[in-house]
């Protein structure tokens, strides 16, 4: 790290995006984006308008730099000491806090932005949102709870598409919110378990330190479960299919189903490839298996409303 006397080399515009967009590990938007557009897609019936989809990108956006950021200024003095991050860009010297904390706020600037420009229920929970993203990397400090609370600032992802078209709150919107916010809690707990000794020391909290390995496991095998289960939920509320014995469907309800297969599969294969005395594969977990769950599902999800408008 450069010395308070000594200046820092002159780095390329193009070379400190990168470093940005490496910081707040820009290309994991693909676990949330996704659940966005899948709101606008269930909140349309059909394809949203143009404006409606920039602008819920740009919220997007907005809201994961923010919260990435955040955590990595708010845990910088935490992943100084843990080995498995001390390589991270703030505790490296990469960039500064400063910087960090500037990509924060003109991130949470974007979001405002965005909120206001697309009605005006989004602007009003727009402050409710922020919070959520700031206080979640506080909570492993207190609560074991911390992995809700980060499900909970993923779960606005789908719940802020939908809300977006209609603005207002109704059953569906709330459903695809806990999904998320369910689904990204239980793999958090999976990748928590890398940091069960540096935690334990420390003293943070997490599912892994107060119930153990393999508890924390089934906590979240049992979590994605009751996601699977909600999911078939979503596509009753949606209209996919009248009633819930097969010969009753049409095309958009058997679309929809292969979704469901997708994103019921892999959340199975996600804990089949890790046990509590082989967490060599949490990585593949939360990152392939996580991003292709999104993926698939959201477009099954999407072909199948675009088949039935």
């Amino acid at each position: 790290m450069a010395s308070m006397g000594e200046a820092r080399p002159r780095v390329s515009p193009v070379a400190r995006i990168r470093t940005y967009a490496e910081l707040v590990k820009f290309e994991h938007s693909i676990f949330a984006l996704p659940f966005a557009y899948l709101g606008t897609f269930l909140a349309s019936r059909g394809w949203p308008s143009p404006r409606v989809f920039f602008w819920v990108t740009v919220a997007m956006v907005g809201a994961r730099t923010a919260a990435m950021a955040l955590n990595r200024l708010i845990d910088a003095a935490i992943d100084a000491r843990n080995p498995r991050t001390a390589g991270r860009h703030l505790p490296a010297g990469k960039v500064s806090r400063g910087e960090v904390l500037a990509l924060a706020l003109v991130s949470i600037g974007v979001l405002g932005l965005a909120a206001w420009q697309l009605n005006p229920l989004c602007l009003a929970l727009f402050p409710l949102a922020v919070f959520n993203l700031v206080i979640y990397s506080y909570t492993k400090r207190w609560t074991w709870l911390c992995h809700l609370i980060l499900g909970l600032a993923d779960g606005w992802a789908p719940f802020g598409g939908y809300i977006a078209v209609t603005g207002r709150i109704d059953g569906l919107a709330l459903l695809l919110g806990v999904i998320v916010a369910l689904w990204v809690g239980a793999f958090d707990i999976i990748y928590a378990t890398q940091d069960y000794d540096f935690d334990r020391q420390e003293g943070l909290h997490s599912i892994p330190v107060r119930f153990g390995i393999p508890r924390a496991l089934l906590i979240s095998r049992v979590a994605h479960g009751l996601v699977a289960v909600l999911a078939l939920w979503v596509g009753r509320l949606a209209g996919f299919w009248p009633a819930w014995y097969p010969l009753a469907w049409e095309l958009p309800g058997w679309l929809y189903l292969g979704g469901w297969l997708i994103l019921a599969g892999l959340l199975h294969y996600e804990h089949a490839i890790i046990s509590p005395t082989d967490l060599s594969r949490v990585n593949t977990a939360f990152f392939n298996v996580n991003g292709y769950i999104a993926v698939g599902y959201f477009l099954f999800t999407a072909a199948a409303v675009l088949v039935a408008a």
